[in-house]
């Protein structure tokens, strides 16, 4: 079995197709030879600066790291090439994600504890609050056009280019590590650590090729343009524009200086002739099916939309192939901890409402000690083998549990509950730290969130649980509603107890003017159970002053 790393996947492909676009991002264009050279100069900046290995990978605990820690606080322009760069240096890239506070990058660049931070110039106060100067020895920062000033003893991303010998080649490893830092809905993030030869291989729709001959025949025949909208940051965002990358394709990068704009995402399509694209779920398939049935758009070139990271509903993919009737539409299931564990293909016409299995994908049992088979009713763990990550950076206890050794073998159990249909497919039913205790009975929030949205008057739901003398805890829905259509607390119970047993039935509904998602998509659960907190004392309170 021949393994790769990025950087020898990356230079392959360059000398296969250099004059061939990597990628586009605003007015930026590179070129795979560009990047390849670029990516060399400034891995050896690096070096020359002291990262790299200091303990082999082989030698280290799986939830160890014997390798400098590269922390990337950027947004898209870039991205692709600090990341590659930090892996030639054998150095660890980091993602970091640009919607936190000063405080929660502080807290994590404490955790990870980077030796250097690229970080594009408008973040420079938050590096500068955020950074502990006596681990984090060298910033880099990227021109992101603001008038934000570097911070004092940075050095600028070109000039580290320049710095770098163009020549010096430095041997990477397939089992040179990466850190996928998690999204953090439901705690602090963990950093996910990856070896370089699995994560191509689950994530990135790589394999382990017998020679280099075989990338540069796959490159040469690609040069198809892929769109991954949502940041790199998020690791769907790094996967899918890495997928098209390391298959030497173009990957078009969403301009994440602005927010996020339906028509500018059609319009880059359109202008592109984009053939895929990828979303996260409902916070983008929403507006982007809304968009699409207010204007035209020349559209015929796309013919794959890939969404994950986040719940998209039924309607909402029913509407985009409404309007785009070629499409098709690829439901991926899989988390930082498992990479690809499954996916699902809806098209005109017909939608898939379970996964069907990536190699090594299954569900076991309530008691982790045995595989489902097909049919088997009971409610299980959805579950990755083989190429899985390494465990935890620095937490044993986290490792364990969630990448145990069963009956030989390495298991990553996210902690998605699921059951196995007779077909053998996965049907998912949710994250077992947002199931809901009531009266004794178990809810998977996000059958609820389900009904919910498919309500006309729902713009988008979560479902929380909160403090009840009575059950325990009680089903609460956080709701937005669409302007002009009527909704109360009544109307949707009623609707939801037409489809839904009475236990999960919302005893509760909040309304909200918009329900609050991350900046990746995925749903704010801590701040979904804030606001059913807060609108519970408001509900005692008024309840009391009526006694008075």
């Amino acid at each position: 079995m021949t393994e790769w790393s990025f950087a020898a996947i990356l230079d392959a492909i360059a000398e296969a197709v250099p004059e061939r676009v990597m990628t586009r991002c605003g007015s930026r264009v590179t070129t795979f030879g560009a990047a390849s050279r670029d990516t060399r100069r400034m891995a050896n900046f690096l070096i020359d600066q002291g990262l790299g290995v200091h303990t082999p990978p082989r030698e280290v605990a799986r939830w160890e790291c014997g390798q400098d820690r590269v922390a990337l606080l950027m947004r898209n322009d870039r991205y692709p090439e600090a990341f590659i760069a930090a892996t030639k240096a054998r150095a660890v890239p980091v993602n970091v994600n640009y919607n936190y506070t000063a405080a929660e990058v502080a807290d994590l660049l404490a955790h990870v504890r980077p030796r250097a931070v690229f970080y594009h110039r408008s973040f420079g106060p938050v590096v500068a609050q955020a950074i502990n100067p006596s681990v984090t020895s060298l910033l880099i920062s990227v021109d992101d056009g603001s008038d934000t000033p570097m911070l004092p003893g940075a050095i600028d991303y070109d000039t580290g280019v320049e710095h770098g010998d163009p020549h010096r080649r430095t041997p990477t490893s397939p089992d040179d590590l990466v850190m996928i830092c998690t999204g953090g809905t439901t705690g602090r993030p963990k950093g996910v650590l990856w070896r370089q030869g699995d994560m191509y291989v689950s994530s990135m729709g790589g394999a382990d090729h017998h020679t280099a001959s075989v990338i540069t025949d796959i490159a040469r025949a690609g040069g198809q343009t892929w769109f991954p909208v949502s940041p790199l940051m998020h690791a769907l965002g790094l996967w899918s524009a890495f997928a098209a990358i390391l298959a030497g394709h173009t990957v078009v990068l969403h301009d994440d200086r602005q927010p996020f704009d339906p028509r500018v995402v059609w319009n880059t399509a359109e202008r592109h002739r984009v053939s895929m694209m990828s979303i996260v779920g409902d916070a983008y398939a929403a507006p982007l099916a809304a968009e699409l049935h207010r204007a035209d758009y020349d559209l015929s070139t796309l013919v794959a939309l890939a969404t994950g990271g986040a719940a998209t509903h039924p309607q909402h993919k029913q509407a985009l192939m409404a309007r785009l009737p070629q499409l098709s539409i690829i439901d991926g299931y899989g988390s930082s901890e498992t990479g690809g564990l499954g996916y699902g293909q809806s098209h005109h016409g017909q939608q898939s409402h379970t996964f069907s299995a990536w190699n090594g994908g299954v569900v076991l049992s309530d008691d982790r000690r045995r595989v489902l088979a097909p049919g088997d009713t009971e409610i299980g763990w959805a579950a990755k083998t083989g190429r899985i990550p390494l465990g935890y950076f620095d937490d044993l206890e986290a490792t364990e549990a969630t990448f145990p050794v069963i009956d030989g073998r390495r298991v990553s159990i996210p902690g998605d509950r699921a059951t196995i249909e007779p077909d053998g497919t996965i049907h998912l039913l949710g994250r077992d730290s947002l199931v809901i205790n009531t009266g004794g009975e178990k809810v998977f929030v996000e059958e609820v969130e389900e009904v919910l949205r498919t309500h006309p008057a729902v713009t988008d739901a979560l479902v929380v649980g909160r403090p009840h003398p009575r059950w325990g805890q009680e089903v609460t829905a956080v709701v937005s509603t669409t302007a002009g259509h009527d909704a109360d607390s009544e109307k949707l119970r009623q609707y939801c107890r037409a489809q839904l047993a009475g236990f999960k039935t919302p005893k509760a509904i909040v309304f909200v003017d918009s329900v609050r998602r991350l900046g990746t998509g995925k749903a704010d659960y801590r701040w979904a159970k804030r606001v059913a907190a807060d609108a519970a004392t408001v509900d005692t309170a008024a309840h009391d002053a009526e006694m008075v």
